[in-house]
């Protein structure tokens, strides 16, 4: 019976090891044992609040230090790891955060005299390119939210 399939790729796989003719490949490789440092990495320094997991109270050895927890957005982040990292409030407030940093960051623009830049931050271009129908679609929706706020908010007539 084995010959009537031997055409068939794998056929045999579950021969007697010896018999196989990968066998000598398959070896378990042997074991690395726990990993020590002879010499540890100088640690990375700490320049701003570093945020940790209730969970991994130890700092981890690698951490960013671009975006330091400031203003509101960086009290909802602190509230944030007081809760388990499988708890749904810690992820919820974390995106929550940064949709209000977000807006902090336009609200620095605008104090600091500067014209946010929304449209080309969020894609606007790359989104005409590639999706010209989705990008009618959003221009055609926000035309159609500012006329019904015009109406909305305009001195009416006695």
């Amino acid at each position: 019976m084995q010959n009537r399939h031997a055409h068939i790729v794998g056929w045999g796989a579950d021969l007697d090891r010896t018999k196989r003719p990968a066998y000598p490949m398959e070896r378990t490789p042997p074991r690395l044992g726990p990993l020590r440092w002879t010499d540890p990495p100088e640690p990375q320094r700490r320049g701003v609040e570093i945020l940790l997991s209730n969970e991994r109270p130890k700092i981890t050895p690698v951490f960013g230090t671009t975006c330091p927890p400031r203003g509101l957005s960086g009290t909802i982040r602190r509230r944030a790891f007081g809760f388990s990292e499988n708890d749904l409030r810690h992820w919820l407030m974390l995106l929550l955060a940064d949709r209000v940093d977000v807006g902090e960051g336009l609200i620095e623009d605008l104090a600091s005299g500067q014209l946010p830049r929304v449209y080309s931050e969020m894609g606007g271009a790359a989104e005409l390119r590639h999706n010209p129908m989705g990008a009618a679609k959003k221009v055609l929706a926000c035309t159609a939210l500012l006329g019904l706020a015009y109406l909305a908010l305009r001195p009416r007539r006695r």
